[in-house]
């Protein structure tokens, strides 16, 4: 099914019945990808008594099932700036369209030190010039094995405040990442990027021109068979009054 959708001036065309999912499926077992010391999530029948929320158990008519976990460690979510902030900001009022048009772009994380790291020199190569509402990147090498990765106490591979700080000035929206963070784990408290994108220079006294409708989508997992290039972002998830909530991306092919 193709639809037409008009951008500054500009008609594209994306088919609708080609999706390509950039998310990770949440699960209770051990392929579940895990971040920031939890274990697994938990997905189990509710129990009354002798009484079980699950039809093979017999007790049932209906499988009825509680789910425990964390949308920040436990799969692909999205944030807002209600992250790093003391005052109570939601990522479900922040976020209040759904559709961008999405650069995504692949890049290798250079060492430095005892880390991996993205800098602004890289994404300008890459990005070579364009502005998108929203960027999608793909850091390489880019296995299979990504979407069960088990990233605590690993130091993963992030960005440095320079690079958040140039997708803030060349007016990028939304970033997506395949990363847990786009801060470094242990960074004592510092959350350089996050602040950079977000403009936030004071989270007990937040600035006036903070971007309270941007947000941060992180541990996306980008196909390899996916080519870089500029897509339609549709940025769906789950409606939590949070900070953060788990995600679904989805982008579309698009053609002049």
């Amino acid at each position: 099914m193709k639809a037409t959708f008009e951008h500054h001036g500009i008609q594209y065309q994306v088919n609708l019945a080609e999706p390509i999912d950039i998310s990770i499926a949440l699960t209770n077992t051990d392929e579940n990808p895990i971040a920031w010391y939890l274990e697994k999530p938990v997905i189990e029948p509710v129990r009354f008594g002798d009484w079980v929320g699950k039809v093979s158990e017999g007790s049932s008519s209906t499988n009825f099932n509680n789910i425990l976990f964390n949308p920040h460690g436990h799969g692909t979510h999205t944030e807002c700036l209600g992250h790093i902030t003391r005052d109570f900001y939601s990522v479900h009022q922040a976020l209040k369209t759904f559709f961008f048009v999405a650069e995504l772009v692949s890049v290798a994380p250079i060492a430095q030190g005892e880390d991996l790291i993205i800098n602004r020199a890289q994404l300008e190569s890459v990005l070579n010039g364009k502005s998108p509402e929203a960027v999608v990147m793909r850091t390489l090498p880019n296995p299979e094995e990504k979407k069960q990765l088990k990233y605590s106490n690993t130091n993963p591979p992030y960005l440095l405040e320079e690079a958040a700080l140039y997708l803030r000035e060349i007016g990028v929206q939304h970033l997506l990442i395949d990363l847990p963070s786009v801060d470094r784990e242990h960074d004592e408290g510092k959350l350089l990027s996050h602040k950079a994108f977000w403009n936030v220079q004071n989270v007990h006294q937040l600035n006036a021109d903070a971007r309270h409708d941007c947000t941060i989508t992180e541990m996306i997992f980008v196909p390899n068979s996916v080519a870089d290039g500029s897509y339609l972002l549709n940025l769906q998830m789950a409606s939590f009054e949070n900070d953060a909530s788990p995600s679904k991306p989805v982008l579309y092919q698009i053609k002049l």
